[in-house]
């Protein structure tokens, strides 16, 4: 640990937000020992947290089983005002639109905890299309959108955030430097079209949401196709990017940029 960091440690807050992040993993109610063993403190350290916590609405206590889980209160809180809703209510009509004309599943997704999170998305018109949950989670390095969203940071951004990534870490130096090139070659292309690597038969096409932003892009749009049961060769991968294009700027719109 170094200085900067021990001089602003909050032992406190650290282990309420521990609580919390413990309780929203496991998705039961737990115990005051389950979830002292699951945060590496004994259950006297943690008693005058819970009880903190109980006292703020942000847990509630089992009356009969004395276990704990989290209130709605985060969500409440989460949702009097978010840009990433705001986001959302934005996107949704162009998304619909983009998915119905070229006839493939779409989604947004923004940067959380250096990593992939999808936001909204839009399913195919077809009989068989491709589905990703909104809130899910994908690491950055394996990702489209995650490469989309690296390329378009600062170099020092970038860097900060790969220093981190258990998959990039693993990845030899040569293919590190491909890696590095690889996001280069997106930021000059202004978009990324290839095979996904997390799915067979996935073509991704990539493109980045609110250049114009004082804080770099603020998201990325993607167009999941199906490769393997394309069959309407009548909309080419140039023309499928054209209209995404096209569907980024009707988002920057409708927020102001």
């Amino acid at each position: 640990m170094n200085e900067k960091e021990s001089k602003y440690q909050a032992p406190a807050l650290d282990k309420g937000l521990d609580i919390l992040e413990y309780l929203s993993a496991q998705s039961i109610p737990l115990s005051q020992t389950e979830i002292a063993v699951g945060i590496e403190k004994t259950p006297n350290e943690i008693y005058r947290m819970l009880m903190s916590l109980e006292s703020r609405g942000y847990i509630l206590r089992d009356e009969v089983s004395g276990k704990y889980r989290l209130s709605l209160k985060l969500f409440y809180l989460s949702h009097r005002h978010s840009p990433v809703d705001e986001l959302r209510k934005a996107a949704q009509f162009p998304l619909e639109d983009l998915a119905n004309s070229v006839r493939q599943s779409c989604h947004l997704s923004i940067l959380y905890m250096n990593q992939v999170m999808v936001i909204i998305h839009a399913k195919s018109p077809g009989p068989i299309a491709l589905s990703i949950e909104e809130g899910n989670l994908f690491p950055l390095p394996l990702t489209a959108s995650g490469k989309v969203l690296l390329a378009y940071m600062t170099d020092a951004e970038r860097n900060k955030t790969l220093k981190t990534n258990a998959i990039f870490k693993k990845y030899p130096k040569p293919k590190q430097e491909d890696f590095f090139a690889s996001l280069a070659e997106i930021r000059a292309n202004g978009a990324y079209l290839r095979t996904s690597d997390l799915a067979a038969g996935v073509t991704d096409i990539s493109v980045p949401v609110g250049i114009a932003s004082d804080n770099g892009i603020i998201a990325c749009l993607t167009i999941s196709m199906l490769t393997a049961l394309n069959n309407d060769k009548s909309i080419n991968n140039e023309e499928i990017l054209a209209e995404a294009n096209k569907c980024v700027k009707k988002i920057e719109q409708r927020i102001g940029l």
